[in-house]
């Protein structure tokens, strides 16, 4: 399976997430995956590159023009698709990946979670979008969508489209499904 996954490529974040980013690159290197991540050297973009690769797991780089002048790409990624912008690595990565998963991030992140979310919603397709929501990170944003829900700014129940889940195993079996 391709798993595009989303996250934070700021150095400041990654020791409070190492441990859960490595166990994740690491499980998708043991379980034969591929990880389909934004090619930067940073953040837990970088991480998360370093430990499923070191896992054995094929890597692809979806890396913005600007990455790569700025010398800012992984020397993790095993194939590189080079893209424009942000809005081609978007779609390019929702293009090369068989699920989504969202990791501790920012602002980009977010654009990302709701484009794939969006996007699926419209249905342009049904992979599996996962919310990983290490130490409770997400709360917050998972609280929103509930009051969105509740208010009725959202068409459907967006849990059908967005699943949020706590440890790996959950994740797992979120992509499974």
């Amino acid at each position: 399976m391709k798993i595009a996954v989303f996250c934070s490529a700021n150095n400041s974040v990654v020791d409070e997430f190492a441990k859960e980013v490595d166990d994740f690159g690491a499980w998708i290197g043991r379980e034969g995956h591929t990880l389909v991540y934004g090619g930067a050297n940073t953040g837990l973009m970088e991480r998360l590159a370093n430990s499923a690769h070191e896992a054995g797991a094929m890597v692809i780089g979806v890396v913005p023009q600007i990455l790569e002048k700025g010398g800012r790409a992984s020397e993790f990624i095993d194939v590189e698709i080079p893209c424009d912008n942000l809005s081609d690595r978007k779609d390019l990565m929702l293009a090369q990946s068989d699920a989504a998963v969202v990791l501790p991030g920012g602002i980009g992140t977010l654009d990302e979670l709701f484009t794939v979310a969006a996007s699926r919603t419209i249905g342009y397709h049904q992979k599996p979008l996962v919310v990983y929501n290490i130490r409770g990170f997400w709360d917050s944003l998972r609280a929103l969508l509930d009051d969105l829900q509740q208010r009725g700014m959202i068409r459907g129940k967006y849990t059908d489209c967005i699943k949020f889940v706590g440890s790996l195993d959950e994740l797992a079996a979120a992509i499974a499904d």
